[in-house]
């Protein structure tokens, strides 16, 4: 009820209606006011005439259609009554001649009759009955708003329709969190906002990649005094040299994955088939050369393939279950189809994330627990890096704690055409 369209199409109705009603007054209080002695005069006319006629010659009212009857009278299904006002205008014009108004309810007809002669009497059409009081009027106007709504809202739709395409193309944010393009059509308002909408987007996405290349910029940066730190670090004692090694790792891992990061976001490539069951199985080989254990999965599961980059496709599955095998001591895979996606599952034993920071674990940098920096490496940008990859290939990642313990990772990603 209050959208623009409704308000529109209510709009032009009332203005519609409004004006119609007021013209149908108007019309309704000049015209139903006749000039009532012009109107005895004419028909007074019409019976001196007629009256003429039949006097000389009787047979005219044959020839001429008008019918000879005797003096009405008053009947269950007819009235007759006199009228005062054509007779006073024929006694006017020194004529004496009785004239009554005979009516018919049921067929709604009205007829004038006057005497021609002793006992014979003419009848001749008379104006009919007016319209039943206001019911003609209502009628006409329900009739009329009817129509004017029905023209209102077709009018109100099309009017709106670029407002419509408008918010669903604002609404339709892409992989990168941004509108997509609005089409700059449609009535010059609706251009100018498209327009500044677009340039909005323009502007974000040009701030938003100036920021990345800023960090990637920062994390290339940090090399050089690193390296410089690698090499001092050589001319310390063995007990110091293992700590601030391990320390320059963990540096050296932020820096690269923060590279990584910028390079997802800021520099997406085109998507190709990518078949999963392979991808998979490579990855599983990888990480147990890495002491991670990760079961494949079901030999009996068919092959999928998605439409995905294939090495960010391999990067974001290999964070997710590396994680799972560091964090959660096990990790196991589920390859199934669902619709038009593809679905990998990745569960493990592991002590899962509290529920109120599940919203949170695709952030950079998140950890649940400070704590597991030093027992756990990583730069804490791995789901990150992965979610934006599946959000690149059209797809999503979904988290949720399993009941019996543990962390399950879904994974859904778009077909690729057969």
């Amino acid at each position: 009820m209050k959208s623009l369209r409704f308000r529109l199409a209510l709009l032009l109705l009332a203005s519609v209606l409004g004006v119609v009603a007021l013209a149908a007054l108007v019309s309704l209080t000049m015209l139903d006011r006749p000039d009532r002695d012009s109107f005895r005069t004419t028909f007074a006319e019409e019976v001196r005439i007629v009256a003429a006629i039949l006097r000389e010659d009787p047979a005219a009212a044959e020839r001429l259609g008008i019918t000879i009857d005797a003096m009405p009278t008053n009947e269950p299904d007819v009235f007759v009554r006199d009228s005062h006002g054509i007779s006073e205008a024929l006694a006017a014009r020194g004529l004496s001649i009785p004239v009554r108004i005979v009516g018919d309810p049921q067929a709604r007809t009205r007829q004038i009759a006057f005497e021609i002669a002793p006992g014979r009497w003419a009848y001749l059409p008379y104006p009919g009955f007016p319209p039943r009081g206001l019911l003609g009027f209502v009628t006409y106007m329900t009739v009329l708003a009817i129509g004017v709504a029905a023209i209102s809202i077709f009018a109100a739709t099309k009017m709106t329709r670029p407002l419509v395409i408008l918010d669903e193309a604002v609404s339709n944010v892409g992989p990168d969190g941004l509108p997509a393009h609005v089409p700059e059509d449609g009535p010059a308002e609706v251009r100018a906002t498209a327009s500044a909408l677009n340039r909005l987007t323009t502007r974000v996405r040009d701030a938003v990649e100036s920021r990345m290349r800023l960090v990637a910029a920062a994390g290339h940066d940090l090399r050089t005094p690193m390296t410089r730190m690698r090499l001092r670090a050589e001319f310390l004692p063995d007990d110091e040299r293992e700590t601030w090694l391990k320390d320059l790792e963990e540096l050296d891992r932020i820096a690269d994955s923060a590279i990584r990061l910028v390079r997802e976001e800021v520099e997406p490539q085109a998507n190709e088939p990518v078949r999963l069951k392979p991808l998979l199985m490579e990855i599983v080989g990888e990480l147990a050369d890495l002491g991670h254990t990760v079961a494949p999965p079901d030999p009996a599961t068919i092959d999928l393939a998605v439409q995905a980059r294939p090495l960010a496709l391999k990067r974001a599955l290999r964070n997710l279950m590396e994680n799972a095998a560091v964090h959660g001591g096990k990790a196991r895979l589920s390859l199934a189809r669902h619709g038009g996606f593809a679905e990998i599952r990745i569960v493990d034993d592991g002590s899962g994330i509290p529920e109120e920071l599940l919203e949170r674990a695709f952030e950079p940098f998140f950890r649940v627990d400070r704590g597991r920096r030093k027992l756990k490496p990583g730069a804490g940008l791995g789901m990150a890096i992965a979610k934006e990859i599946v959000d690149q290939a059209g797809g999503t990642i979904a988290i949720a704690n399993r009941p019996e313990g543990g962390l399950e990772q879904v994974i859904r990603l778009p077909l690729a055409a057969a």
